[in-house]
């Protein structure tokens, strides 16, 4: 099985259409979006249909559940007042472009998507979040404290979890208790970004997770994450965000992925 997952998009249509042309080279069995469609750029109507049009399964990231809900609130965590004033900008902007079908589409997006599969006698289950099972706007960095990941991950039952929300992508192997009698092994997996990335690689980013036959909990082995970053025309969609009333900062951001 080899699954694509994508997610922060962030309104940035050349990147989503660079994506797709990426993604479809590749064949996956199935595809799945985490969230942030919307936010940040001038394209957040044309994102939704793409994705929409296509029947991708999708849920929702903290932006999508605020512009769904026409909130002035996009559970962003800024840390500076240019930053809290630059994000007002941009919410309000998207909340007056967005139209009420994608809209409503939005507001409709599920929190999580759990898929189980049956191998091996066992069960495997892949949890699919925005931020984390706990909070859609919960930021699961990569230095995040081992005991209190595998907290995170037991409390939802998930074996492999997968989100976004930081555009940060990683991928973290936890072994479980040390000391029970068989081993249970967790994966938690950063996907990146496509319309936002904050690594310092402008490219666009996204994840192939590859479970075979014999993947197990029981050890490392059958489960493969793949990081595909893809180019497109970051100058195209930085151009859009200066020539509209989007603050400039946003097009520098996708010119150094910071």
């Amino acid at each position: 099985m080899k699954i694509a997952l994508f997610s922060d998009i962030h309104a940035n249509l050349p990147a989503l259409e660079a994506f797709f042309e990426d993604v479809e080279t590749r064949k996956p069995d199935a595809i799945y979006c985490l969230g942030d469609l919307v936010g940040y750029n001038i394209w957040p109507n044309e994102v939704i249909r793409e994705i929409r049009q296509r029947g991708i399964p999708a849920i929702a990231g903290n932006y999508d559940f605020g512009i769904g809900r026409t909130s002035d609130d996009c559970g962003c965590a800024y840390k500076t007042d240019d930053e809290k004033a630059n994000g007002a900008i941009s919410i309000s902007y998207t909340n007056a472009v967005v139209k009420e079908d994608e809209r409503r589409y939005l507001r409709t997006l599920p929190a999580h998507i759990k898929v189980e599969f049956q191998l091996n006698h066992d069960k495997l289950n892949l949890l699919l979040v925005h931020g984390s099972p706990r909070k859609i706007n919960e930021y699961l960095f990569e230095d995040r404290e081992e005991k209190s990941m595998l907290r995170i991950m037991a409390d939802a039952d998930a074996d492999i979890m997968c989100f976004g929300h930081t555009h940060k992508p990683y991928h973290r192997i936890l072994p479980g208790a040390p000391d029970a009698a068989t081993p249970h092994y967790r994966h938690a997996i950063n996907i990146g970004a496509v319309g936002k990335p904050k690594d310092g690689d402008p490219r666009g980013g996204y994840v192939l997770l590859h479970i075979d036959e014999n993947a197990s909990t029981k050890s490392t082995a059958g489960i493969r994450v793949e990081f595909i970053r893809f180019e497109y025309d970051v100058e195209k969609a930085a151009k859009a965000v200066e020539d509209s009333p989007l603050p400039d900062a946003y097009a520098e951001s996708l010119r150094n992925a910071r």
